[in-house]
């Protein structure tokens, strides 16, 4: 039978042929794990159920400082509380393997203690993310439901405790972190508008900003230099003016003096005349030579209107001496020609300030782009480390407030739901479960030693047996006929056909 494929209808035999076997190992499999299970120690199991109750104050408010995944730092604070450090003093506080405490040595103990203590988190939703544990469960098993009550209460305790400690310490070393930072911002900040204000004080007047007030103010004083050029050369077309009348009345004075035909006083009243209306031409009626010259030309009406009045009287003329005291057309002349020519000079003077201080705005206008290329290059470093510091500064108010909310435990929390239970029935060992295990376990066993003994019977119980052994088909079954109490009608009993073969072997 191990050399040919077995059918359903084989294995359906086998059962027929070893049932009591089967039902035997069974039946006598479920007692005996039973019986097995009163001798195992019992372990009772103490459960306690922790929520990770979010911050009172939403994180769009105050943004929290400590962003790991919860499930990490779950790891993380298991890993170090149930370190040998932590655990020890339990073991001691509690009196826990009181039989074995002097026998073996503590880290067998606390290793053991580690295998009694199960820290399951609870998995989150499907819809909401990884990272947002809803919370987790500590299980404690120990051969004392009190001891395992107590060991289960002190280990969540030491749980949240951790975590407000790791948080509240977070938030101290961040801001700490952050303030350490911010000062060297600020001392990076004050380094640059040193170097700014060094920089300002340097070019002043030269700076970007003031590019438009520069060549504003070269517009003005071109349009000074202008006036002042336009000014000199009034100046000194009224000097020369003045210079020729001046030249005219010496001339006419000196010929006077020598007994030449003396210049009469309608001729200085032409010369006159003439003077006021070149003044008028250039200069308005309020000016200082245009009103003078009107006086003088009236004093010089009145003087020979009363000349004339004299003639009239007189039938001899009186002959005047001569006089060496110039007249006052001359001497008035000469203090016009003073007058022009420190106008000239005052002129020429300012003109050559306007031309100095447009060479140094337009040397100003000129070195602008490259001062300019310079300033940028410093504001923008100014730039960066001020937005650097304003960025820390707002991050150390966030951290202070972050740390104020974990002070007031009011940040991300702990929270124990159920508290640890008293066990009142062992979790170990289960013994309706150790039954049916052994129920299993004798029905498995039956099956197997059932197959492996019908795997080892050579017996040919059918046709196929006969054909896959013989190799030879089956002609004919011939049944066996022998007395026996049980007879037919006919006086023959019959029993179950026989096949026959034919071959070198004979009857088969």
């Amino acid at each position: 039978m191990t050399q040919r494929e077995l059918t359903p209808a084989d294995y359906l035999a086998m059962l027929r042929r070893r049932w009591v076997l089967i039902v035997i190992l069974a039946m006598v499999g479920g007692p005996l794990a039973y019986g097995v299970s009163r001798f195992l120690p019992n372990r009772f199991k103490s459960t306690t159920q922790v929520l990770v109750q979010q911050p009172s104050v939403s994180s769009e408010i105050v943004k929290p400082v400590d962003s790991t995944d919860i499930s990490q730092r779950l790891a993380s604070m298991q890993q170090q509380i149930l370190s040998r450090t932590r655990l020890e003093p339990i073991i001691r506080q509690f009196g826990l393997f009181p039989a074995d405490m002097n026998r073996v040595t503590m880290e067998e103990l606390v290793g053991r203690l580690q295998k009694a203590i199960e820290v399951t988190p609870i998995l989150p939703m499907a819809e909401t993310r990884a990272r947002d544990l809803p919370g987790f469960t500590v299980a404690v098993t120990l051969d004392s439901p009190r001891a395992a009550q107590q060991v289960c209460t002190a280990v969540t305790s030491m749980f949240i405790e951790e975590n407000l400690r790791l948080r509240q310490q977070h938030s101290e070393d961040t801001t700490e972190f952050i303030v350490q930072q911010l000062s060297d911002a600020k001392a990076k900040l004050d380094e640059q508008d040193a170097r700014q204000a060094a920089f300002k004080t340097r070019y002043m007047g030269v700076l970007p900003e003031e590019e438009q007030t520069n060549l504003n103010l070269l517009m003005g004083l071109t349009s000074q230099l202008d006036a002042a050029t336009q000014a000199l050369a009034r100046a000194q077309q009224d000097k020369t003016f003045a210079e020729s009348m001046l030249t005219q009345q010496i001339g006419a004075w000196q010929a006077a003096q020598s007994g030449r035909s003396p210049e009469t006083m309608e001729q200085q009243l032409a010369a006159l005349q003439i003077q006021l209306a070149g003044l008028q031409s250039r200069y308005t009626d309020d000016y200082p030579d245009v009103i003078k010259s009107k006086n003088d030309i009236a004093a010089l009406k009145k003087k020979i209107a009363e000349n004339e009045e004299q003639k009239k009287q007189q039938t001899v003329p009186d002959k005047n001496p001569k006089s060496t005291v110039e007249p006052p057309q001359v001497a008035q002349l000469r203090a016009q020609i003073h007058n022009y020519e420190q106008v000239i000079a005052e002129k020429a003077r300012q003109q050559e300030q306007i031309k100095q201080q447009i060479k140094v705005y337009q040397d100003r206008v000129q070195s602008s782009p490259a001062i300019e290329q310079q300033y940028k290059e410093l504001m923008r470093d100014h730039q960066t480390a001020l937005d650097f510091y304003n960025d820390l500064l707002r991050k150390r108010d966030q951290s202070a407030m972050s740390r104020d909310l974990e002070h007031h435990q009011e940040g991300e929390q702990f929270r124990v739901l159920d508290a640890a239970n008293l066990p009142n029935k062992p979790s170990f060992p289960n013994r309706p479960l150790f039954a049916l295990g052994g129920f299993g376990g004798g029905l498995s066993l039956g099956l197997a030693i059932a197959f492996l003994l019908e795997m080892k019977d050579s017996s040919m119980r059918t046709e196929r047996d006969v054909e896959f052994t013989l190799h030879l088909p089956v002609l004919a079954m011939v049944p066996v006929i022998e007395p026996s109490s049980n007879q037919k009608p006919d006086g023959q009993a019959l029993r179950e056909p026989e096949a026959v073969g034919i071959g070198t072997s004979g009857r088969a």
